[in-house]
């Protein structure tokens, strides 16, 4: 399925049975994740649930949860670290696990980001199935696990949830449930400010659709023209109440239209409530990003920081690896543009893209921001499919070894991811 497909679409019979080997995978890739994190931890001294629920982001979001908002850390070089810049669908769910069981709020936190991982990779089956497949479908779930920053999907982190909301809202949109879609628009909208990728998505096949109908309405138009001459044609018989109707209905109209209103009211209901309380007016959630070196500035600072690697041989290594992985998703990218995906996986994906690597944010967490543009490895997806199981599987498992090293390094450096 190349074209942009809104029409309303039953559910398969057996979802869960069809997801069952993506869902089963992506277990046993999360599984093997956590033990090499657990033996890597121990070797150092470390603890690895600690690293998973109490570092870095994970211990901000619990104090959210914990002591509401208005926590901040003013550094000695005058920046302030507010937890305002955090969204609180996760605080409040962590929050919600630990009031109706003997759960602390990280653990919360992690029973959270263990569940929404596994309803976002059934999410990506869902999409990739309903555009490519089901056997696209369990390579693109496999693909999202074995990525270098699969550990973070494990983590008391807001990634997974996200991840899960963004991908069953695209599901929505390109099954034709407008309202469905733009709730967990809105949702995703309180979950990350990446979530307008997610609303622009939706608004994009919803002004295409609304553009669609009426260029079909205008043929129609013509066509009955050139006929206005012809004898008179049979009365057209009223369909029965409760049959289908197609896309242009009047009730699909209005559903399409109230999905594009939820859409938005999640992101925008927080922002405008951090200005209120910042008293920094409509925008002050730029200016609470900005106490964090926070801001969209086009990807300067991160090709400063590029061209910073290479004033020395060492780091020039690292710096070309950087362009190397930049130029890898832009490469995605433009593959995905060629196989003419979906239009609102498109701007999904190219959204998310564009803010992770045009933000000045810790450059470090680049990666992890890109955890959510799954569409980026349709490409990859297909031409595993095409593979026999023989030759792909020792492929995945590879790449799956060396992702559960690499997570377990990563999480034991020096650093946040």
């Amino acid at each position: 399925m190349n074209d942009l497909d809104t029409r309303a679409a039953p559910a398969r019979p057996g979802a869960l049975r069809r997801a069952a080997p993506a869902l089963l995978g992506y277990a046993a890739v999360r599984a093997l994740g956590l033990v090499v994190l657990a033996l890597w931890s121990g070797a150092r001294g470390k603890d690895a649930y600690t690293l998973l629920t109490a570092r870095w982001d994970a211990l901000w979001y619990t104090r959210v949860a914990e002591l509401g908002y208005g926590y901040e850390v003013r550094l000695p070089g005058g920046d302030v670290h507010s937890n305002l810049a955090f969204f609180p669908l996760l605080p409040w769910l962590e929050r919600l696990v630990a009031s109706v069981s003997p759960l602390s709020y990280a653990d919360g936190g992690f029973v959270v980001s263990l569940l929404a991982s596994l309803a976002a990779a059934w999410g990506i089956f869902a999409v990739a199935d309903h555009v490519y497949g089901r056997r696209a479908g369990v390579y693109a779930v496999l693909l999202w696990a074995v990525l270098p920053v699969g550990i973070v999907q494990s983590m008391a982190y807001s990634e997974s949830l996200f991840t899960a909301l963004a991908a069953w809202s695209l599901y929505a949109v390109l099954t034709g449930r407008w309202v469905t879609a733009g709730v967990l628009a809105g949702l995703a909208g309180l979950t990350r400010p990446v979530g307008l990728a997610v609303v622009a998505a939706l608004w994009a096949a919803a002004v295409a659709s609304f553009v669609r109908e009426r260029s079909a309405a205008r043929a129609d138009g013509a066509r009955s023209g050139e006929r206005a001459g012809a004898p008179a044609a049979a009365p057209r018989v009223r369909a029965p109440e409760g049959a289908p109707r197609g896309p242009g209905a009047p009730g699909v109209r209005l559903r399409r239209a109230l999905g594009m209103l939820l859409a938005p009211l999640g992101a925008a209901g927080y922002v405008l409530w951090v200005g209120h309380r910042s008293g920094n007016g409509p925008l002050g959630y730029l200016e609470v990003q900005a106490g964090w070196r926070n801001g969209f500035d086009g990807g300067h600072a991160f090709a400063r920081f590029v061209a910073a690697k290479f004033t020395s041989f060492p780091s020039a290594l690292a710096g070309l690896g950087l362009m190397l992985g930049v130029g890898l998703v832009v490469w995605l990218y433009a593959v995905c543009v060629r196989q003419r995906q979906p239009l609102p996986l498109l701007v999904y994906a190219g959204a998310v893209t564009a803010l992770a690597l045009c933000t000045s944010s810790y450059f470090g967490s680049k990666p992890r921001l890109l955890l959510p543009a799954f569409p980026l490895l349709l490409p990859l997806a297909l031409v595993l499919a095409r593979l026999r199981t023989p030759r792909s599987a020792p492929v995945v498992g590879a790449v799956a070894v060396a992702s559960a090293v690499y997570g377990a390094i990563w999480l034991n450096g020096s650093g946040p991811p």
